[in-house]
């Protein structure tokens, strides 16, 4: 059975007046920290430490038996990975700095507002779920290892990049705050998600929802729902996929095209950790973590002015890019086979053989449509098979579709000539075209000749006078 108390570690509430530790604790479960402890006796703390998870530590500094400043130094010393903040019934700056230097993370005085003591004690819960976060996340690295490989098994790849990427997932999927996932379209951003919320353990449903060219209100009227009554043609309640996604995780795909109206909801949704559904005054917890993804540069569209600043570093807390198919070339074999045992399978064919060169033809390819374009090469050249040998004319003519080209910004950043060496000869030039297209291509002269957009006679031709020695131009 899956624990849902949050958070994963225990907050331990220290006081011996049972009035304000009953208090405290109704409060912080109205604010949704549900994970807690009560402790009326100074004495019992290092004993509940050694036997129970706690992350932080709430500590009254006035206390019989044994003072709050005498239980920091210990905690300090035995489990310096446990958070303490110091809450006092005297307002004295000098005892607040001494615990601050004494390594209390926080000092607030009973009579403080609540609301601000609340948001204090989150905030220490977030800072602590980073450390624990970023403690699991160098151990993976360090040890190179996946703790729940199948939660990936949908993502075929051989990618050391990718690998890192997964790691990284391990470490944050239990958190609660919000994940932005970057990468171009068609990388398997969704694919991604899905892998983050099954490595969350969340016994809710994954609920996904595309937020591009939604207006404020479809937008609200989709995440946070109505009441019956809200506006014309609402007849019933409806919930709406917040609702829907409780306990589990809320996808919001394509987040770089939402409006800057819906921009704010949203913010305030992640921020208040509550919302209303359209007609009602009686607020909603929020109940599902938050994933969302994009293809946008948010950075260039927040410096822009197209996305809110606080929302951007709000949904950054945890970030993952997911690199290009361009970069993922070793990838391309697994993906091919996968791909084209998948179409054979829906179509009701054999799996057939390709020839040697279809690997190679595709590896001098951008793929701008990334991993979604290559499977609807691989499904459009298996609807037209008949022959035990793929034919390769569906990619060739899918590729000359495509271009074959880079990026533009991507082109112009990549350095043609060192900027402080001799420019080459043009003969020069010729032969180490001719080179790398033939290294390309792997010896095959017809990959080489499209990849210089020049027949095969006059690749075959160069290649022969390169051989005599003579060195004129293409």
């Amino acid at each position: 059975m899956t624990d849902n108390r949050y958070p994963d570690f225990g907050v331990l509430l220290v006081d011996d007046e049972p009035s304000y530790l009953r208090s405290l604790s109704i409060a912080l479960e109205r604010a949704g920290i549900t994970h807690l402890q009560r402790c009326e006796d100074p004495r019992r703390v290092m004993e509940i430490l050694a036997r129970e998870p706690i992350g932080l530590v709430t500590l009254d500094l006035t206390m019989p038996h044994l003072s709050g400043e005498a239980l920091l130094a210990r905690i300090v010393e035995e489990h310096p990975d446990v958070g303490v903040i110091v809450i006092s019934g005297m307002n004295q700056v000098e005892t607040a700095v001494d615990c601050i230097k004494n390594g209390a993370f926080d000092y607030f005085v009973k009579t403080d507002e609540q609301r601000r003591l609340i948001e204090g004690i989150k905030r220490a819960i977030r800072l602590q779920e980073l450390k624990l976060e970023n403690q699991a996340l160098r151990q993976r690295f360090l040890d190179d290892t996946l703790e729940h490989p199948e939660a990936f098994a949908p993502i075929i790849t051989a990618d050391k990049g990718m690998r890192a990427v997964f790691q990284y997932l391990e470490s944050v999927a239990p958190s609660r705050q919000p994940l932005l996932i970057c990468g171009e379209s068609g990388v398997g951003k969704e694919l991604v998600a899905r892998a983050v919320h099954r490595l969350s353990g969340r016994p809710g449903p994954l609920v996904s929802v595309n937020v591009a060219g939604l207006d404020d209100n479809v937008f609200a009227d989709t995440l946070f729902g109505h009441q019956r009554g809200a506006f014309t043609g609402a007849d019933q309640a409806r919930a709406g996929m917040i609702e829907q996604a409780a306990e589990g995780t809320l996808f919001l795909d394509e987040i770089g095209d939402l409006s800057l109206a819906s921009q704010v909801k949203l913010l305030r949704l992640l921020q208040e950790g509550e919302y209303y559904p359209l007609g009602s005054d009686r607020p909603k917890r929020l109940n599902a973590r938050i994933v969302v993804a994009t293809h946008r540069d948010l950075h260039a569209k927040q410096q822009a002015g197209d996305f809110r600043k606080d929302l951007y570093y709000r949904l950054r807390t945890h970030q993952v890019l997911i690199p290009p198919l361009r970069r993922r070339k070793p990838d391309l074999p697994l993906l091919l086979d996968h791909f084209l045992a998948e179409a054979a399978e829906e179509l009701g064919k054999a799996v057939p053989s390709y020839p040697p060169e279809l690997p190679v033809l595709l590896a001098n390819y951008d793929f701008p449509g990334n991993i979604r374009e290559l499977r609807a090469m691989a499904f459009d050249a298996m609807s037209l098979h008949r022959s035990r040998m793929l034919s390769m004319e569906a990619f060739k003519r899918a590729i000359e579709q495509g271009g074959g080209q880079a990026p533009a910004a991507e082109a112009r950043e990549r350095p043609v000539f060192a900027p402080d060496a001799p420019l080459p000869t043009l003969h020069e030039v010729a032969d180490l075209l001719v080179g790398e297209a033939m290294r390309r291509a792997e010896g095959n002269q017809s990959l080489a000749a499209r990849l210089l957009g020049i027949s095969q006679p006059a690749l075959s031709k160069r290649l022969k006078r390169r051989r005599q020695g003579d060195g004129d131009p293409l």
